[in-house]
């Protein structure tokens, strides 16, 4: 028996090594992590039961016999987060570049049905030079088998992902299908064809960095919805995600133990809409007033910024929320801001999460370029994810809602519960300046002074319009209210939607704006 012992306690040593420590201090140099370590940080502690830690490859090509190690490059297992059981698995750089091969798909595979089937959310420790070369087209199969897990998975149970180094070709549809993604600056990447490829291909000269970055991702092409400085604060972001979420689609998000006072009222909200209505307003000074202290997490935080959404509490409950943000192009909607307000409508209704709306929209952003890039198909994904979505759902006009937006940002036609709006609310169907010139031209044109006779109708077509009185005579408005009630009012609605229950026409799916 102590033989045996000693075999298996040789082989565990081994796997625990990984790719040896000259490569393991080759991966600190670069300021990484190894997977290890990683899943030391992340998981609750002494909890991690590791799967499939001895198996290796069977491939003899090219030498591949002599480069066998337990595990295969990857780690897997189950372990907790706060008390609360997920699934895992890092991909270790330090055994053959972390590169993807057949083991690893199983091993993935494996444990995204074991999380599907247990009903917990899986993490995914992204860190790999690609697919295995070696292993030919195998390797490419493989990825096909974690691609129809994360399908499998979308809907069912959380899935995040962590991009800790490269994620390149093939390997970066699998975060691109997970709910969350997360890149360390300066230290990850992901691109579907390298520098090198794109040199040769169109001549462009780029870097790694300057292609595929977290900033580049998080900012431009909005891959990715989550930016850390470091490791450690990619690790730590996770599980502060995580809270939000319930463990699956059939469960409620974890409550807190309130923490702050649910009838708390700020009377710095009934001054931060300024009475000049060309003057912006940071609508993130209004979220944290609002919701509970300290709980505002937001996604998509450097990516069409004329609009916020993410994850926050109110009187210990999860919420997502949407705003649109006056600083940033006087948070009118367009492409990008459209496709970031969509998803995250699917994403809080995929998992049982409240919707709370904050409107302040001139429209939608003129331009030939916006319509050319079909800003009528972007726009669209909003009408349909509001529309689709059965959770609660709260709006709040806090100045403008014009027009299509109005509609559009969760109005009562739309399946939203409860409307509320501030009297600073400005509720018409255009702009002042154009409805004037739109119904009074000739009137206008024929005065003596078209400039006088132009502010008049502007003038009263203010006093007429821009409030939210009109809205709420004919119902689409649920309730003036003094901005500094929000909170109180908010946390009662919430309270009596918890148990709302709504019939939905049975159907496979539908045709969603793509």
């Amino acid at each position: 028996m102590s033989d045996h012992l000693a075999t298996l306690r040789e082989k565990r040593q081994k796997a625990l090594e990984g790719g040896g420590a000259k490569r393991i201090d080759a991966q600190h140099a670069k300021g990484k992590l190894t997977a290890r370590e990683r899943l030391s940080i992340l998981l609750d502690e002494a909890s991690f039961q590791e799967l499939g830690a001895l198996a290796t490859h069977h491939n003899t090509d090219f030498g591949m016999d002599e480069h066998r190690y337990p595990g295969d490059g990857i780690i897997t297992g189950f372990g907790k987060i706060q008390g609360r059981r997920v699934a895992v698995f890092a991909q270790d750089f330090t055994v053959l570049g972390g590169s993807f091969s057949e083991v690893q798909s199983n091993k993935i595979s494996r444990i995204q049905d074991l999380a599907i089937q247990a009903g917990i959310p899986l993490i995914g420790l992204n860190d790999s030079g690609g697919a295995r070369v070696q292993e030919g087209v195998r390797s490419l199969a493989a990825y096909g088998e974690v691609f129809v897990r994360n399908v499998r998975a979308s809907g069912v149970i959380p899935q995040i992902s962590l991009i800790l180094g490269p994620c390149a070709g093939g390997a970066v549809y699998s975060p691109a299908l997970t709910d969350v993604t997360i890149m360390v600056n300066d230290t990850s990447n992901m691109f579907l064809t390298g520098p090198d490829i794109i040199k040769t291909v169109t001549g462009e000269d780029v870097s790694a960095e300057e292609l595929g970055g977290a900033l580049v991702h998080n900012a431009t092409s909005g891959v990715a919805q989550v930016m850390a400085a470091s490791e450690q604060e990619a690790l730590s972001l996770t599980k502060s995600l995580l809270s939000y979420l319930p463990q699956n689609n059939t469960e409620d998000p974890p409550q807190l133990e309130p923490y702050d006072p649910a009838d708390r009222m700020d009377e710095s909200l009934n001054t931060i809409v300024p009475d000049d209505d060309r003057l912006a307003y940071d609508m993130r000074d209004v979220l944290d007033m609002v919701f509970d202290h300290d709980s505002v997490f937001e996604l998509h935080k450097e990516w069409a910024q004329n609009a916020l959404v993410g994850f926050a509490r109110l009187d210990g409950n999860s919420v997502g929320f949407i705003a649109n943000q006056p600083l940033v192009m006087s948070g009118c909607l367009d492409i990008n801001a459209s496709d970031k307000i969509a998803r995250h409508i699917t994403l809080c209704d995929q998992y049982n999460i409240p919707l709370i709306t904050f409107v302040d929209c001139p429209g939608y952003l003129p331009g030939v370029e916006q319509e050319y890039n079909g800003v009528i198909r972007h726009g669209a994904k909003i009408i349909y994810a509001y529309c689709q979505a059965t959770v609660p759902q709260i709006s709040l006009v806090t100045r403008k809602a014009m027009g299509g937006s109005y509609v559009a940002m969760s109005s009562k036609q739309m399946n939203n519960d409860v409307a509320f709006a501030w009297p600073s609310a400005q509720i018409a169907v255009m702009g002042a300046e154009g409805a004037a010139r739109l119904l009074n031209r000739r009137a206008i044109e024929a005065a003596e002074d078209p400039a006088a006779e132009e502010a008049r109708f502007i003038a009263e077509y203010k006093e007429k319009f821009f409030n939210p009185y009109q809205a709420a005579d004919v119902g689409q408005i649920d309730e003036v209210i003094e901005p500094r009630e929000t909170r109180a009012r908010l946390i009662r609605a919430l309270e009596v939607l918890r148990t709302k229950v709504t019939q939905t026409i049975p159907k496979k799916h539908g045709l969603f704006p793509v």
